[in-house]
């Protein structure tokens, strides 16, 4: 990983690109993010930043982040992330990123916890069939269907699509593209769709596949 930042999700738009055509884009503002901790391989084992996004007033934060934030001299955050960085020399603890780490064409993977569903049946969670509604099939025309023989194996067998809670889980979209970079505001359009709600906390950093 070269670079990183925290942001959050502003909502979807459309941009045209240089031959008129639409592009599909996700708003992020990313950043400002401040360095609050510097972790290297003589004191940590290994070398990373962590970065600290959003406001949050001292009072609602515990004595042990009280004391972490004034170690490092800066403002409480709300967020605090860790970026396992290839080359963390030039940063200090104290410094600020923002969105001009990334540039327009640079490939990127975005983290983030996808929106809850609750509690749903296999159709709506695993995009299963339904029986045809005729002739007899009765109300189970929704319902997950055979569970395996009787006899042998006498059991369900593990990984079967059942019914259960959907979404709210950590989910990383890989490979997407920075279409464009507003310093001023902290923005970075990204082509397609990021995991989360608006105002979802995610993180960004350069793609492990690119």
């Amino acid at each position: 990983m070269i670079k990183g930042i925290i942001g959050k999700k502003l909502g979807m738009t459309q941009l045209f690109d240089e031959s008129g055509r639409v592009v599909p884009v996700t708003v992020i503002e990313a950043g400002p993010c401040t360095v609050v901790q510097k972790k290297t391989v003589e004191s940590d084992g290994y070398q990373a930043v962590q970065l600290g996004y959003g406001e949050v007033s001292a009072k609602k934060v515990n004595k042990a982040a009280k004391g972490h934030f004034d170690k490092a001299d800066v403002a409480p955050k709300k967020t605090l992330r860790e970026f396992r960085l290839a080359d963390i020399s030039a940063m200090n603890v104290g410094d600020i990123l923002k969105a001009d780490v990334f540039a327009a064409g640079d490939k990127i993977d975005v983290v983030g916890v996808s929106k809850g569903k609750g509690y749903q049946g296999t159709i709506k969670r695993w995009n299963g069939h339904r029986l045809r509604e005729s002739h007899g099939t009765g109300p189970v025309a929704r319902h997950a269907g055979s569970m395996g023989s009787c006899s042998t194996p006498s059991r369900v067998f593990k990984g079967k699509k059942l019914p259960g809670h959907m979404g709210a889980e950590r989910v990383t979209v890989q490979n997407l593209t920075v279409v464009k970079v507003d310093v001023e505001n902290n923005l970075i359009a990204v082509k397609g769709a990021v995991p989360g709600p608006k105002g979802a906390v995610v993180t960004i950093h350069d793609s492990v596949k690119a």
